[in-house]
């Protein structure tokens, strides 16, 4: 079933990527108070994230540390379609609703300051449109290929706008070598339409393939977008995070280090900015991909 609102991010519609000015702001809570200075907010509208050193304590990435290795060896778990796996090695790619599964990392995402700081910069109350635990192991590892989350969400989940943020919860050190993620700063203010179709059941393959069928960017593009905007890193020490928006061009090379790369994923969407049915697909995608629960959050304490 195809949308019938107004599509202002027409994608998957023509056979060249093409782009566009972002019509919609990036900063939605302009003078709301809350954890980020002006200056953070300027930062943020300007480069699309913002770095967090030491957002969780030592005992807190220790914790989760332990709780996304019982999540990964669960054996309730292993065949379940939100464990995916490294189409090589059979090792744990992602896993997927955590924050339903391990009630810490709902405690997590519903800390008052992670909280305060999407709220204050999409402007309004939140809720999670997904969650999920990316493992790099290393040697084996596999990269993320370069896209726009907000494209995918907009396409394939019917999200009407790019109005939510990802915070990336670093759980091991994130070094630039072991495949840490990747962003052309600025690339967020550019809508990227990409070529082809999303065929059927799309998300079984885009979930483990290391370069998709379409939701990403043709050669040329992403040329021309590294040229203009630049690549930085998102390197820190296990407990730091990187808030950046759902329009960010990202992905991280494959992991052939010693040193493994795990990293806790938090999706906000505001609630004002609900799903759709999807824009450029036939059907839906799992609801462990985009929530369709809306109910705002609470903090936890």
């Amino acid at each position: 079933m195809t949308a019938t609102v107004a599509d202002r991010y027409l994608t998957r519609h023509g056979a060249e990527c093409t782009s566009a000015a972002r019509p919609d702001p990036v900063v939605w809570g302009k003078g709301a108070v809350g954890p980020l200075t002006d200056a953070d907010l300027l930062r943020f509208e300007t480069k699309g994230f913002h770095n967090m050193p030491g957002a969780l304590s030592a005992d807190e990435v220790r914790e989760c540390y332990d709780e996304i290795t019982r999540l990964a060896n669960l054996p309730e778990l292993q065949g379940d379609s939100r464990v995916v796996r490294e189409s090589s090695s059979g090792e744990v790619r992602s896993v997927f609703d955590v924050h339903l599964l391990s009630e810490l990392v709902s405690r997590i995402a519903r800390r008052r300051d992670l909280l305060g700081i999407v709220q204050q910069i999409l402007g309004s109350p939140v809720y999670l449109h997904q969650s999920r635990l990316n493992f790099k192991p290393g040697f084996i590892g596999g990269p993320f290929y370069w896209h726009s989350d907000f494209e995918t969400w907009h396409a394939e989940d019917g999200m009407p706008a790019p109005r939510a943020v990802s915070i990336s919860l670093a759980l091991t050190p994130n070094f630039d070598v072991n495949g840490s993620l990747m962003i052309m700063p600025g690339s967020h203010r550019e809508f990227v339409s990409c070529a082809g179709e999303t065929p059927d059941d799309y998300f079984k393959q885009s979930l483990v393939t290391h370069l998709p069928l379409t939701g990403s960017p043709d050669p040329a593009t992403l040329t021309r977008m590294a040229n203009a905007y630049g690549i930085e890193q998102m390197t820190g020490s296990a407990g730091s995070a990187t808030v950046f928006d759902s329009n960010c061009m990202h992905g991280s090379n494959g992991n052939i280090t010693p040193y493994p790369r795990s990293n806790l994923f938090l999706v906000y969407n505001s609630v004002e900015n609900t799903l759709n049915e999807p824009y450029s697909a036939r059907h839906r995608r799992p609801d462990f991909l985009g929530k369709r629960n809306f109910t705002p959050l609470e903090p936890a304490d």
